[in-house]
């Protein structure tokens, strides 16, 4: 049976290209079991791999900078920089002061690479700053384009090409997560069930000081089946007996684990977005039972994957939201480059006349590209890039094209 780290990653290139291109520690975020230490263990058979996950290597980080580098052998002239990775480490209370002292003390004679299953480029703004001392690379789960290419991207969006249809209907169904996208649909479920306990009763505990964990795990199961709606912090408070600022607060914290994530919707007024509710989607959409949920949530997900790669890439400013106006009107996704919208998604699982709403916020919002994406419907080799009008999309077409 295929294994997990048979998949190729276009990460690993972008890794390759970052330490032979800057000195800078490389920051690698993602959810847990998303394939980040499969990653960087592969870019070098001789890396040294430290977990603070691990007693012995926890051990050794709490001696100090100096201490790991001995370890490293580091004192020693060498002809090469080896390559060590620092799993988990932002689980150290002072990680920020370590990696700044490693870094500043031994930098020039080794590759770093630090990788979380929490977001580290929330976790840096605080304390001590690492600025300067680090590239943040965000990972996310397998999409159709890095399934097709991995090379480094040198533009955001490729040329149209095909996945195989039964590919694409696996990534649709068993999710974009290594292991269970290789396997079969009962692995899935299960390995479904494992990494939600983890969550709530490993990660959840490690990360914060919440006592009430039987509640945040209700609340949690109330996000599985709501992925694509709007979040209400008022309805989740009340259906798990918290206050709306905690409740806001479990919501933060599920996203500081890559559970899931928010689109806010857009407006020339970036404090009246700041009012409005923004949408919830789940990082894996394996699990969602309604197929209109579940394909909005593919889509989503290959979005927000391009959009992190694309600034993580130097390619720009960009940002995903949604549109909705005061007539329920409402445009699923936009894609906003450098501040101004760029193209617009609406998403259906099947085959659909033409959304009016399209052509409407097409025109409020000036955006070029407007398209309805078709989940179901087969590959078509055309580039809807080319178009300026509203049209219809195959989801395998415009999936194709990001990264």
């Amino acid at each position: 049976m295929a294994q997990a780290d048979e998949t190729p990653r276009s990460y690993t290139k972008i890794l390759q290209q970052h330490f032979a291109e800057h000195r800078q520690m490389a920051l690698l975020a993602g959810p847990r079991q998303v394939g980040k230490t499969t990653v960087c263990r592969g870019l070098d058979a001789d890396a040294r791999y430290l977990n603070w996950d691990d007693q012995d290597d926890r051990a050794l980080f709490l001696k100090g900078p100096k201490t790991v580098a001995a370890e490293l052998g580091l004192e020693r002239l060498r002809a090469d920089r080896p390559l060590v990775v620092f799993d988990e480490i932002h689980k150290h209370a002072k990680w920020k002061q370590f990696l700044k002292g490693f870094y500043d003390g031994f930098g020039d004679r080794v590759r770093i690479a630090v990788t979380g299953s929490a977001r580290l480029d929330v976790y840096r703004r605080g304390g001590d700053s690492l600025m300067g001392r680090y590239l943040l690379y965000r990972m996310g789960p397998l999409t159709v384009g890095e399934l097709l290419r991995q090379e480094v991207l040198e533009q955001p969006l490729a040329g149209p090409r095909e996945l195989p249809p039964a590919k694409f209907t696996q990534l649709l169904e068993r999710g974009g997560f290594p292991e269970p996208f290789l396997k079969d649909v009962r692995f899935g479920n299960r390995w479904r069930q494992l990494r939600r306990e983890q969550l709530v009763w490993e990660d959840v505990r490690d990360l914060s000081r919440v006592q009430e964990i039987g509640q945040l795990e209700v609340m949690e199961q109330l996000l599985e089946s709501r992925s694509g709606r709007s979040l209400s912090y008022s309805e989740l408070a009340n259906s798990v007996n918290v206050t709306v600022d905690t409740a806001r607060r479990w919501v933060d914290l599920l996203i500081l684990l890559h559970h899931g994530f928010v689109v806010r919707p857009w407006f020339k007024n970036v404090t009246k977005s700041l009012r409005k509710e923004p949408k919830w989607y789940l990082s894996d959409w394996s699990g969602i039972d309604d197929p209109g949920a579940r394909a909005e949530t593919f889509v989503a997900c290959h979005l927000q994957k391009a959009v992190q790669m694309w600034e993580d890439l130097g390619l720009g400013r960009f940002e995903l939201r949604y549109l909705r106006d005061k007539q329920q009107r409402e445009v699923d996704f936009c894609i906003v480059r450098d501040g101004k919208p760029w193209f617009l998604v609406e998403v259906k699982s099947s085959r659909d006349s033409l959304s009016p709403a399209l052509a409407h916020f097409q025109g409020q919002t000036k955006a070029k590209h407007a398209l309805q994406v078709i989940v179901d419907a087969p590959f078509v080799a055309a580039d809807p890039f080319e178009r300026v009008d509203p049209c219809i999309v195959p989801a395998a077409t415009l999936l194709s094209m990001l990264p």
